[in-house]
């Protein structure tokens, strides 16, 4: 039963309120259509009643035309549907599916096509047979375990302090060549300094940064996408064999949000610099193409003036730090774990055990810190890879201890 409120006539409405009498709808219209059959208005028994006068006077009319029996619920469902799937059709259907229980809706629609040519119906409506027939198993999408859920929040207050980097998207050189540019770019002063044309393996992205590090130095933070060869999302903390490389030398791998290109807006903006400048007028080939991109960052960073630079160059904002090398930090964890390097097949062992982790950190020290005789903690560097549950055994235990007290590696 529903509990409303109606206003009282001659008091105004919405000045006076009181609830609504609990009884069945049935009683409702009953004792609607007799009040309208002694002589009362339609119209003042529709705001009482709360319904519309479209409503009231249906009701009128069919207690007219059927007495009490006019007032039921009827089915609104239609008496006919002209585009309906023969029975037939809807059988043939469901035995194609059942003969053939992995051929989806295009494979049935060939094969019925063959039977009932012109009457066939379309992948759609088999696809909706199969599923009144609850014959299609819903396949559910999974979510990567490791992606971030807000915007990063990152401001720069001195060049190196943040790089930005991302692979614009690619085209074709008039030879039919891919070009696809890494661009790297100081978010301080909007200096460009790389737009390289290289595949998005580890090996080329690592070559272009070994070279930027060593001529403009390691940069404190780097600001990228969740994309190949940045990041892997279904690896522990989202890290790929180049981003471990960047966290192994101190670099803090700042993530956007999957699909969220606005996170890194200004460097998208720079890309859309690149597509109206080179992208719409195509080289040659590759190397020729490659050229008018340096071209256009000597443009960019000596030339350009940049609005929010309050009309300065990027080239007179920025200021190198001294050019170095990757550097070699000593080992950053703490005397409290033990630290074991991680195979070629992503897993350390203790004992003899091996306990994966990931292959994008293969060949670097990871710590770890014990939390009971059962579990560890793992450690890359200052990131949590989460707990790892290892084998019951009691000389392990005694073995760790021993080896967290000594702070050596275990094998």
């Amino acid at each position: 039963m529903v509990d409303t409120c109606m206003a009282i006539p001659g008091h105004g409405v919405g000045r006076l309120f009181m609830p609504w009498k609990e009884q069945r709808a049935m009683s409702q219209k009953m004792e609607f259509v007799e009040r309208a059959a002694k002589g009362e208005p339609v119209a003042t028994l529709c705001r009482e009643f709360g319904v519309s006068r479209t409503t009231g006077h249906k009701w009128v009319k069919r207690y007219k035309e059927r007495g009490y029996e006019g007032l039921e619920e009827h089915s609104r469902r239609p008496k006919s549907v002209p585009l309906a799937t023969a029975e037939d059709i809807v059988v043939a259907v469901l035995e194609a599916r059942q003969a053939h229980p992995t051929w989806g809706p295009e494979k049935l629609a060939i094969v019925l096509r063959r039977r009932f040519r012109e009457q066939t119906p379309s992948k759609r409506t088999i696809a909706r047979i199969l599923s009144r027939a609850q014959l299609i198993r819903k396949r559910v999408k999974r979510r990567p375990p490791n992606v971030v859920e807000r915007a990063p929040q990152v401001q720069a207050h001195a060049p190196n302090e943040v790089w930005t980097v991302d692979f614009k998207g690619w085209w074709r050189a008039v030879n039919r060549e891919r070009c696809e540019p890494l661009t790297v770019r100081d978010a301080f002063s909007r200096l460009v300094l790389a737009t390289v044309l290289c595949t998005t393996s580890t090996a080329d992205a690592k070559s272009v940064f070994q070279q930027l590090f060593r001529k403009y130095s390691v940069p404190r933070a780097i600001q990228c996408d969740n994309g190949v060869p940045f990041v892997a999302v279904r690896s522990r903390a989202g890290l790929s064999a180049l981003s471990a490389w960047w966290v192994s030398l101190g670099i803090r791998i700042v993530r956007s949000r999957l699909s969220c290109p606005q996170d890194n807006g200004a460097h998208e903006r720079m890309h859309r610099d690149i597509s109206e400048s080179v992208q719409l007028s195509p080289a040659t080939d590759k190397r020729q193409q490659q050229r008018q991109l340096d071209k256009w960052r000597q443009e960019f960073n000596h030339v350009r003036p940049h609005q929010a630079l309050k009309g300065k160059t990027p080239a007179e904002v920025y200021k190198a730090s001294k050019p170095c090398a990757a550097p070699s930090l000593p080992s950053p964890y703490p005397a409290s774990c033990y630290v074991t390097n991680v195979h070629r097949n992503g897993c350390f062992r203790i004992m003899g055990n091996p306990y994966f982790v990931s292959r994008a950190l293969a060949g670097y020290d990871v710590g770890l810190e014990p939390l009971d005789p059962l579990h560890v903690r793992v450690w890359f560097c200052a990131i949590d890879l989460g707990v790892i549950e290892i084998e019951p055994r009691a000389d392990d235990a005694v073995y760790l201890q021993t080896a967290r007290r000594t702070n050596t590696k275990v094998a």
